[in-house]
């Protein structure tokens, strides 16, 4: 049996993020734009899940043509069974983690981040798996004191802290 390896990239809009997962079931789409849609007041986003039997197709939901078409173009080139992906707006991923998380059919959450994405891929005979993700950049160096102090000051900023 021989292994492949493939490299999908996925360049993230400006002002969204993307999640990447891997579920179990048909309704894992109709259960994602519900957790979704009940999150946050506002949320524009798009669902793409890979099927890993029966017909076999990239279902598709959402409430943003746009963001369901990206995320039906990507999942589509990603290829791995019961892979998921989500473009969200007027949102950040920790306001609906919580919530696809909760999900039964949830199995794993690979990625969820605005930075560039690299979806690292294995392929064998019978099909594609996720193997991991490459989120971003590598580190350039530690943080200092002054560093930490602007961090603080974003987050209180954001409102995420008092």
């Amino acid at each position: 049996m021989q292994l492949k390896t493939d490299v999908v990239k996925i360049e993230v809009p400006e002002g969204c993020n993307v999640i990447v997962g891997q579920a179990h079931f048909i309704k894992t789409v109709e259960d994602l734009y519900e957790a979704l849609i009940n999150s946050v007041p506002g949320i524009k986003f798009g669902i793409a899940f890979c099927e890993a039997s029966g017909k076999r197709l990239v279902r598709v939901e959402g409430n943003d043509k746009e963001l369901v078409g990206l995320a039906a173009e990507y999942a589509k080139v990603i290829g791995a069974g019961h892979s998921f992906i989500i473009f969200i707006k007027n949102a950040y991923p920790i306001n609906v983690l919580k919530y696809i998380k909760q999900v039964p059919e949830v199995v794993r959450i690979f990625a969820a981040t605005a930075n560039p994405l690299e979806i690292l891929i294995a392929e064998t005979e019978q099909g594609r798996g996720i193997i991991g993700v490459v989120d971003g950049f590598k580190p350039v160096g530690i943080e200092k004191e002054e560093d930490a102090k602007e961090r603080k000051e974003f987050l209180r900023k954001i409102g995420y802290k008092l």
